[in-house]
């Protein structure tokens, strides 16, 4: 198989859920544990950190690698989705799994693999756990895809679980109510492994106390934590938060033996892009003209995006804007700045919100936009619109990012 075939392989024969969304949906742990056995139980062989969170935690992620990476460890990296390269989700020290690694795994399990019928996110899952292995990482930083208590990353037994926040998304398998979503968050808890929290929720925070004392484990909340906190190249005022996560969550790393100094923290949070790759967030991709994406993509999400919108100097806000099928479009919608220009648009995935129903809820809205044919056609659209000193505004959805950065 050629790279590109075991791409086409991963992505159309097995359900993906980013691209198509409920039916990829698995609602159990089987398939993840007959995967990790049928591959030795790689993720028994390296220490982790294992995350979770509505919001933040690819970012907490990257920062955590980046800073182990400047303590001169070996950092596997797992994170979902990619942006623009399947390869984006396994790295160790900032560097992509190569392509032939993809091929070979797939070609030597895929006849196993069959008889399970895994799904996307399962195959990738048992790639990151055996590269990582193979490669004898020191620690890997594991991002959970949805939710935690049946994501296929709860079987590892991590250094430290991490949650960053709860908010209202993937309501549909999560439950309606912040305390169920945290429900589902805290079920990546192990007993006697610390917990660290980044945002204490009035809401929620019992679920978190309740569990860790279920679990007999210390529960720290890194907002309460951490007062001084240290500054990062990343852009965007959310980012406060999750370096305070990552603070916390580095604390506790040290209580266990792990070396971890000042400046390897100061380095680690000041180089996360050029450490990782990490794209997307609150993203300069071009100064004339001015444009700025960022993958925040439900309500708390978008709530930071208008935040950070506010405090930045530009004339006239011109908004690519484009959403998944499953979100609640008119809550976010109610957010949106009212006098930016939207330029309407649909990403290349399944699960895009059709754009003549995005025209309706804008409609209603009363909100000023311009229906577009394409993601690119919606960017080119706007930058012919922009003046010298607006500001292009790309975001509304991962997939709409990905189609241009």
């Amino acid at each position: 198989m050629t790279y590109q075939e075991t791409l086409d392989y991963l992505f159309s024969q097995l359900p993906m859920y980013q691209r198509i969304g409920n039916a990829a949906y698995k609602v159990d742990l089987d398939n993840t544990i007959k995967l990790c056995a049928l591959l030795g139980n790689p993720q028994d062989q390296f220490k982790s950190v294992h995350i979770a969170g509505t919001n933040g935690k690819g970012s907490t992620s990257h920062m955590l690698a980046s800073v182990m990476q400047e303590a001169d460890y070996k950092v596997g990296l797992y994170t979902s989705p990619h942006l623009k390269d399947f390869r984006e989700r396994i790295k160790i020290n900032g560097e992509m799994i190569s392509e032939e690694d993809v091929v070979l795994f797939v070609e030597e399990y895929k006849s196993r693999f069959e008889k399970i019928n895994l799904s996307f996110f399962e195959w990738t899952v048992g790639l990151a756990f055996y590269y990582f292995a193979k490669n004898k990482v020191d620690i890997a930083i594991i991002e959970t895809g949805l939710g935690g208590r049946l994501d296929s990353t709860n079987v590892v037994k991590p250094e430290v679980s991490v949650i960053t926040n709860i908010g209202i998304d993937h309501t549909q398998f999560l439950g309606d109510t912040l305390p169920k979503i945290a429900f589902e968050k805290a079920g990546i808890i192990k007993n006697n492994i610390p917990v660290v929290i980044g945002e204490t929720q009035d809401e929620v925070k019992n679920v978190f106390v309740d569990t860790a004392k279920e679990k007999v484990t210390p529960i720290y909340f890194a907002d309460n934590e951490i007062k001084n906190s240290i500054a990062t190249s990343l852009k965007g005022e959310y980012q406060k938060k999750n370096v305070k996560t990552v603070l916390a969550t580095l604390a506790e790393l040290k209580k266990i033996g792990w070396k971890i100094a000042i400046e390897n923290i100061e380095r680690g949070l000041e180089n996360v892009v050029k450490n990782t790759g990490l794209l997307g967030r609150w993203q300069t991709i071009s100064h004339s003209p001015l444009i700025i994406c960022d993958t925040g993509h439900n309500e708390a999400g978008v709530k930071e995006i208008v935040l950070q919108l506010n405090k930045t100097t530009y004339n006239n806000l011109h908004f690519v804007f484009g959403v998944v099928n499953d979100k609640s479009v008119d809550n976010i919608l109610d957010l949106l700045p009212k006098s930016a220009t939207y330029y309407l648009c649909q990403a290349k995935i399944p699960r895009a919100l059709a754009i003549d129903e995005l025209e309706i809820l804008f409609k209603a809205k009363k909100l000023k936009y311009v229906k577009c044919e394409s993601v690119i056609n919606a960017l080119n659209v706007a930058k012919k619109e922009a003046l010298e000193n607006d500001l292009i505004f790309v975001g509304g959805s991962t997939f709409v990012v990905a189609e241009v950065v």
